[in-house]
């Protein structure tokens, strides 16, 4: 295991949704709590833009993602993501789609605006300062986990809102879980570790919010590579799989 393993992360459960256009899990203790939507697409709904499907079969899922969430959130934002650490802020958005390529992760204040990043394994990370009603939403895998995406998704929250980051609520999405997620010794050295290791990205991420000064943060327990009757996975599929949407964004009041 990496050296986050003695970080004890908080399980939240996600509640699935009775959609059968788009079947997805939410996590309702955000709406309960923060007035925030939250969730993640789930099989057969496959949301990868840049994929090998015929264009009219994508754009057709797109638009009944966005039809789901029409009324509460005329815009959405999404990119092609590059396992980097750009990260950026949009306010001032008009309704529609925005569709930026190099970004892996996304934040505003703007009402009506729903954050979005395909994962198939890597980890939505899910961030909110609820007293200045900011969120941001990042795409983690290993590459961005080691490169620094969460403090740059931090230091943007928190410049652009005026949020400190103790303010910050954080979870750590559906992903997959260190027992499935071996890696070799080349990327073990981006942690300061050595050999072949079963990473664990959620706990490591959990451990940088912790030094950077982020005091709730919480953690699935569902993994992709094991639930595959539910979930897309790269790793377990061989880089055959689909792609879900991870999505976060404050409702239009």
């Amino acid at each position: 295991m990496n050296d986050a393993k003695d970080v004890s992360l908080q399980s939240i459960s996600e509640t699935a949704v009775p959609d059968a256009a788009v079947p997805r899990l939410e996590l309702t203790e955000w709406a309960d709590r923060y007035e925030l939507v939250a969730g993640v697409t789930t099989r057969p709904l496959s949301l990868g833009v840049w994929s090998d499907d015929p264009v009219g079969q994508v754009m057709g899922r797109w638009r009944a993602f966005r039809t789901a969430f029409a009324s509460r959130f005329p815009t959405v934002v999404l990119s092609h993501q590059v396992h980097g650490t750009e990260v950026r802020w949009h306010e001032s958005l008009p309704d529609g789609w925005l569709i930026l390529d190099g970004v892996d992760g996304h934040a505003t204040s703007q009402r009506g605006v729903l954050l979005t990043v395909t994962v198939a394994d890597c980890i939505p990370v899910y961030l909110a300062a609820p007293q200045a009603g900011a969120t941001a939403l990042l795409h983690a895998g290993w590459r961005g986990t080691a490169a620094g995406v969460l403090a740059r998704g931090v230091e943007t929250l928190t410049r652009r809102s005026g949020a400190k980051p103790s303010d910050l609520v954080m979870h750590c999405g559906v992903g997959i879980c260190g027992e499935c997620y071996e890696v070799g010794p080349e990327v073990a050295a981006r942690f300061g570790l050595s050999g072949t290791v079963h990473l664990d990205l959620r706990a490591a991420l959990t451990q940088q919010a912790r030094e950077l000064g982020i005091q709730e943060v919480s953690s699935s327990p569902l993994c992709s590579a094991e639930e595959r009757g539910r979930f897309f996975s790269h790793r377990a599929s061989g880089g055959r799989d689909g792609r879900m949407v991870a999505y976060l964004g404050r409702p239009l009041g």
